[in-house]
């Protein structure tokens, strides 16, 4: 042991003597004094820490016992009261037990001396009642009513009866809240009815009018296109989809209006020479330019609404080496008559077919004159809804020695002071060009009459399509000549539609031979016609009567082609005509029925969308 060990030794014991009195200090008082001293400890310091050191302990102990006696008296405390608590509970309970036996007993005691009257009473006036009939007349006998208390079929609380006071699932009352939960109950209970998605009605109206009447999912290709539509503004390019692809999305985007100059670029291929586009009213007059500096095999053009479409665009075909056989045009009201004589004298010669429609400002007689010099291949040619045109016209049309396709619209021109002229005219052009015509469409030619209809009788042998309508001059008679012995093959596609009086003088066709389309001319046009007819349209011809519908279509009768049908405003046509001729026409998809009120509760067939009725059904 070294010296620095024995001192520390020394000192620890010095310390244990001053902390413990009982033990005391050997040694001078002095000499222990200075030992400390020379060791810089203090004896006071050590007892005043030890004795800090021991009160601290002795009150924490205090404390943490105070505390264990109060947590032990909460404890004793709750349970006394969970007792009493559950004490009271079972003699409620039981009391609510006695209540019960006891009004079970005061009730089947009365409804016995009730029933025991009621069958003496019964046996007194020489009546025979059933048990059973006795407990329905006393149970409903003893229902309170309103305002009166009564006891809760469920929680057997007592409640006022008011007017809504629910039923419970054994007959008898229940209070508000029970009989509001029993309502939530039953709600939950209920399979919620599934909502149609939101704009599907409206798309299957939309689908309707358009002649569509799919039940079931659609082609996978027509999904994916109208995937593609929705998704127009993410598309970069087609790639190489076939024209009938294209032509199909150029529709559904035009039908949207959303065919703009951007999504325009991805219909421009220099690969194919058709473009399609039904609506042009976004695009400006470069775009129309860019169109055919893009694609420079394009045949075949057919802008709608292009109201943006000036002299410049025309200029600019005019000044390349266009290919240019198909035109179709429609509201180019910006064309000035000079930049259109200008285009016929110089793409005339490959022109093969030219419709234009809705032209207000330009296009009149002498134009349609240079059409007819410079476009010799003209093929087809349709003009409807052209402001100037007048039956002279006709004169230039009659000269188209290679015309088959022939459309035109006469609804803007008056011809009541010169209607002997007119009819000359029109008689004059259908005796030179009937003979080739494939196609016929007269509109709103109000000088026509029976004469017209002979010579299309006489001459016509390759109509395949006719149409004339809206005209007050030929009457039954005429057009049953018409269709009786006719050499010309049936006709596929029949337009008859407003061929009657303007005005009602004989509302029922009292007379003997009624103006318009009657019983007669249909009955022969179906005759004739009906067995390779595909379109028919016979809308506002108000005379035909009942039983020329049911003879047309009624047993027996049978259409394999016919897939379009107009009866609009036929008043007679109800629900037997309906399914008469839904039974006569297997391939039918589309009926138009406007304002014919007797059609109330017919169902179509699937895959037919019938348009109209009182009850339009829709899919």
């Amino acid at each position: 042991m070294d010296e620095h060990t024995a001192v520390k030794l020394d000192v620890y014991e010095v310390i244990g003597r001053l902390a413990n009195p009982r033990r005391g200090i050997q040694g001078p008082h002095s000499a222990l004094t200075d030992f400390l001293a020379s060791h810089n400890i203090s004896a006071a310091d050590i007892r005043q820490s030890y004795n800090q050191r021991l009160t601290a302990a002795q009150q924490q102990n205090e404390a943490e016992q105070r505390q264990l006696e109060r947590q032990l008296q909460t404890r004793l405390r709750n349970l006394s009261e969970e007792d009493e608590a559950l004490e009271e509970s079972e003699v409620e309970e039981e009391i609510q037990q006695a209540n019960a036996r006891k009004r079970k007993r005061s009730t089947a005691a009365a409804t016995a001396k009730a029933k025991a009257k009621a069958k003496a009473k019964a046996k007194q006036q020489g009546r025979d009642v059933s048990d059973e009939d006795y407990d329905d007349a006393l149970y409903q006998a003893k229902l309170p009513v309103p305002g009166q208390l009564s006891n809760c079929e469920l929680c057997d609380k007592r409640f006022t009866v008011t007017a809504y006071s629910k039923t419970g699932p054994d007959g008898g009352l229940l209070c508000t809240p029970c009989g509001k939960q029993m309502t939530a109950d039953e709600k939950k209970a209920k399979p919620k009815p599934k909502k149609a998605a939101r704009g599907a009605k409206r798309q299957n109206y939309s689908n309707l009018l358009d002649g569509i009447a799919q039940r079931g999912a659609f082609s996978l290709m027509e999904m994916c296109i109208k995937q593609v539509a929705n998704n127009i503004n993410d598309v970069e390019g087609f790639g190489d989809l076939p024209g009938e692809l294209l032509h199909r999305l150029s529709q559904i985007l035009c039908k949207r209006r959303v065919l703009t100059p951007r999504t325009l670029e991805l219909f421009l291929r220099s690969d194919i020479n058709t473009i399609d586009i039904y609506d042009a009213a976004k695009l400006e007059e470069e775009d129309f330019k860019k169109v055919f500096a893009l694609m420079p095999f394009l045949e075949k053009a057919n802008f709608r609404c292009a109201g943006q479409l000036k002299d410049s665009v025309l200029e600019y075909v005019m000044s390349r080496e266009s290919r240019l056989k198909h035109l179709t045009l429609d509201s180019s009201n910006l064309v000035s008559e000079e930049c259109w004589r200008r285009f016929f004298t110089t793409c005339g010669s490959q022109l093969e077919t030219i419709k234009l429609s809705n032209l207000d400002c330009a296009l009149n007689d002498e134009t349609v004159g240079v059409i007819a010099s410079h476009c010799p291949n003209l093929r087809r040619l349709k003009l409807t809804d052209c402001w100037k045109l007048t039956y002279g016209c006709l004169e230039s049309i009659a000269k188209m020695e290679k015309l088959e396709h022939l459309s035109l619209d006469m609804r803007h021109y008056d011809s009541s002071s010169t209607m002997d002229d007119d009819l000359e005219s029109i008689n004059s052009l259908l005796k030179a060009r009937c003979s080739n015509l494939r196609t016929l469409s007269l509109e709103h030619f109000k000088p026509l009459d029976g004469s017209s209809l002979a010579i299309l009788h006489d001459q016509a042998r390759q109509l395949s399509k006719l149409r004339i309508s809206h005209n007050e001059n030929c009457t039954d008679e005429s057009f049953a000549n018409l269709f009786v012995n006719w050499a010309n093959p049936p006709v596929s596609t029949v337009d008859l539609s407003s061929i009657r009086h303007l005005e009602p003088m004989f509302p029922d066709g009292e007379e003997d031979s009624p103006t318009g389309l009657a019983s007669g001319g249909f009955t022969a046009l179906m005759a004739h016609s009906g067995c390779k007819m595909q379109k028919l349209n016979i809308s506002s011809c108000r005379h035909v009567s009942y039983d020329a519908f049911g003879e047309v279509f009624g047993d027996g009768q049978r259409y394999e082609y016919l897939k379009e049908l107009d009866v609009s405003f036929h008043t007679r046509v109800d629900d037997y005509l309906m399914g008469c001729l839904f039974r006569a026409c297997p391939a039918l998809s589309k009926v138009i029925a406007f304002a014919c009120f007797n059609v109330v509760d017919v169902k179509p067939p699937a895959n037919v969308a019938l348009i109209g009725g009182l009850n339009a059904h829709t899919m």
